[in-house]
């Protein structure tokens, strides 16, 4: 009777909050929750007929779960934080919403995977990427490791463990594990010529001796081995080969999976989409969707809001792509460049607690293959100051960069210098990506992420 109540209370001051067009549905009904009954997370997670399953990472987790729904989507009811809203408040808001629902799927911040795992007892988890970000939050990439490994540790031991391969510090974790599915791309042609300068893990986890890369794809993220011990990237389960990158509108792949091999088309460009495809097909056959199943609901899969989105905006297009750490943010230029680069751009940087006061980060970004084809940038949020100067540093001329932080105002520049029929590339960080997508839904452009999710 008391948690009756309590969910009563929850899903009451979401709906207010939905009619209020505060749009507190995806976080403040759980935050309620959690506060009135700290264990009701639990409880809610144990209801689920089939359990749950909990997607983390650093780059890419909210493309990753959505395309598992997209995969699972009339196969079975989902209780999913669409919105991203990934902390304990937006994984109980999920559960929250859908009563009927009857398996769990949840993209899950890196920092809050341990204490969510310990509460909803996965059947099934998927960890995707380690790279640094948000130092002043996160710590050092060790550290989250560390709290991921006692997390995996602790899960029940028939839960299946879908682990990236090819970063070292994750495929680490599959050591001690029987039920592990390991993924990665096989396909040396799309890797890089060396390791970038930014990478992470560039370190043996057992001995500490540099490793050696046959293929580096997104930053550490590859073909590795240590030359010391011996220790070196595990057997692929699921793998990408013939690798087809088709400039801005899409990549091809050969999907090899256990239960046998598929040709996939995504909407989506680059290597690191690839890479969340493979998580997703990796997570989906563990969850007993078909192989075909998988292979269809990647090729039907739109992206995710604010990740590689398409707004339209009169006669012009917006394409918003968020980035916010040296790793994605590099693989974003990467892309761009290989595609379209633009002439004409907006880049957000903002400072709030979701993007990480510490801005240093952009320093390791590799923006020079994007400014070299850039004629204009509009630096915009909080810290556009910053921006500014990376971006002359960068080589971009002074008399080129046009400081505005009020990102309604940058936006309407960027449309200005853009020609009627073309896209304006516009690179925000988390909460600039958030803030834009309700200036253009205040526009009527795009609906606000929370309906739309």
């Amino acid at each position: 009777m008391r948690l009756a109540l309590e969910i009563a209370l929850a899903r009451g001051a979401g709906r207010l909050s939905r009619l209020a067009g505060r749009g507190g549905g995806t976080t403040l009904p759980g935050k309620i929750l959690a506060t009135v009954d700290p264990g009701a997370l639990a409880v809610l997670a144990a209801r689920l007929p089939r359990g749950s399953a909990l997607v983390s990472a650093t780059n890419g987790k909210t493309t990753t779960a959505a395309m598992v729904a997209e995969i699972l989507r009339g196969r079975v009811r989902l209780a999913h934080n669409r919105a991203g809203a990934n902390l304990v408040s937006g994984v109980a808001s999920a559960l929250l919403a859908d009563e009927n629902a009857e398996l769990g799927l949840f993209e899950v911040d890196e920092g809050a995977f341990p204490d969510i795992a310990r509460r909803v007892r996965p059947r099934a988890v998927c960890l995707g990427n380690l790279f640094r970000d948000q130092l002043d939050r996160y710590g050092e990439l060790e550290l989250v490791a560390e709290g991921w490994r006692k997390a995996v540790a602790e899960l029940d031991p028939a839960a299946v463990v879908v682990l990236n391969a090819d970063d070292p510090l994750v495929a680490d974790l599959g050591r001690s594990r029987t039920s592990v599915l390991r993924f990665g791309l096989d396909d040396p042609r799309v890797a890089r010529e060396r390791l970038p300068h930014a990478a992470d893990s560039k370190y043996c986890v057992a001995c500490g001796t540099p490793y050696e890369y046959a293929a580096a794809y997104v930053g550490h993220l590859g073909d590795f081995r240590c030359p010391g011990c011996g220790n070196a990237r595990p057997e692929l389960d699921v793998s990408a080969r013939e690798v087809d990158l088709a400039g801005l509108e899409r990549s091809r792949f050969e999907l090899k999976t256990p239960a046998g091999t598929r040709s996939v088309e995504l909407t989506l460009p680059g290597l690191y989409n690839v890479y969340n495809a493979l998580a997703a097909a990796g997570l989906g056959l563990a969850l007993g969707a078909s192989l075909d199943e998988v292979a269809d609901g990647l090729s039907r899969f739109k992206a995710a809001f604010g990740r590689f989105e398409r707004i339209p905006a009169g006669d012009r297009v917006v394409l918003l792509l968020l980035v916010k750490n040296p790793a994605g943010a590099n693989e974003v230029v990467r892309t761009l460049v290989a595609g379209r680069a633009p002439v004409h751009a907006v880049v957000a940087l903002n400072d709030e607690i979701a993007d990480g006061r510490d801005v240093s980060w952009i320093w390791d970004v590799d923006f020079e293959p994007l400014i070299q084809g850039l004629d204009h940038l509009v630096a915009t949020g909080s810290r556009a100051q910053e921006l500014a100067l990376r971006f002359m540093y960068g080589g971009l001329a002074r008399e080129r960069i046009e400081v505005v932080p009020e990102l309604g105002q940058a936006l309407d520049r960027g449309l200005e210098l853009t020609r009627p029929g073309d896209e304006l590339v516009v690179l925000p960080t988390y909460t600039a990506m958030l803030a834009l997508r309700r200036i253009a839904a205040e526009r009527g452009l795009v609906r606000p992420y929370w309906e739309a999710a």
